[in-house]
């Protein structure tokens, strides 16, 4: 089982998001994310300056992590809706 980071960019990111969207968002690292084998099993790799970091998809929004496989974790840098994440 993967263990689950936020770094305080992403912490600040979910306090302003809505609650429900933010639980959701929360629910889906933990429950899906965490449990599985390999994460990347899920989730996307980023290209160009951001090619080191994996996105995954909830809904409308979206988590930039960091898959660091010699900690078993992955750690969430940023999260927000899909239509301002990558700038």
């Amino acid at each position: 089982m993967w263990t689950i980071r936020y770094t305080d960019q992403a912490l600040r990111d979910l306090r302003g998001i809505d609650s429900v969207v933010g639980r959701r968002i929360l629910d889906f690292m933990d429950k899906r994310v965490a449990r599985l084998r390999d994460p990347r099993q899920i989730g996307e790799r980023l290209h160009g300056k951001l090619g080191t970091y994996w996105r995954f998809r909830i809904g409308d929004y979206r988590a930039i992590c960091e898959v660091k496989d010699e900690l078993v974790t992955v750690i969430v840098i940023a999260i927000g809706h899909r239509r301002e994440i990558y700038r």
